[in-house]
């Protein structure tokens, strides 16, 4: 029977490249010499470090237009909120989000349930798999989903036929 998963991950690799090129346009930049900005990855948290409200925007600003330049999608971000550290200094914690929340996995089954299209959806840890007897069902669940579903990036894998 032909089936596919739908996933929501982050490319990892790509998740540093685009920290590690940000940081190197902060050590750059003029307006932030002698400052202690600088961003951070640990276990899909990125921990943006800056010494005042405005250069922790700036930083944000820099890092989004690098996660998107190397196609990172910035709907996986989920931003938290702002810290002090000491002094004036501040720090915001961004969760990367990798896989799909069991929430959003329900609401994807259901979806699919109400479109009446010959498929059956299943939830398969942080995954979805979508199973149906044509490949034209598989392809307009895809299509479906893809214009449907906005809040969180979605992958089609292991299409089997």
């Amino acid at each position: 029977m032909p089936s596919f998963d739908v996933v929501s991950e982050v490319n990892k690799v790509e998740l540093t490249n685009s920290i590690d090129q940000s940081n190197k346009e902060i050590t750059n930049r003029f307006d932030f010499k002698g400052s202690d900005a600088r961003i951070e990855l640990k276990d899909l948290e990125v921990t943006i470090y800056a010494d005042n409200d405005f250069q922790l925007t700036q930083v944000k600003d820099i890092l989004i237009g690098k996660l998107t330049k190397r196609g990172v999608d910035v709907r996986s971000l989920a931003e938290g909120k702002q810290e002090k550290v000491s002094g004036n200094k501040l720090k915001e914690i961004i969760k990367v989000k990798n896989g799909i929340e069991q929430e959003q996995a329900k609401k994807i089954t259901k979806l699919i349930k109400d479109s009446k299209i010959k498929v059956q959806g299943s939830i398969q840890g942080e995954a979805v798999r979508v199973s149906g007897a044509k490949r034209d069902d598989l392809q307009a669940t895809i299509q479906l989903l893809q214009k449907d579903v906005t809040d969180l990036p979605l992958q089609f894998i292991n299409f089997r036929d």
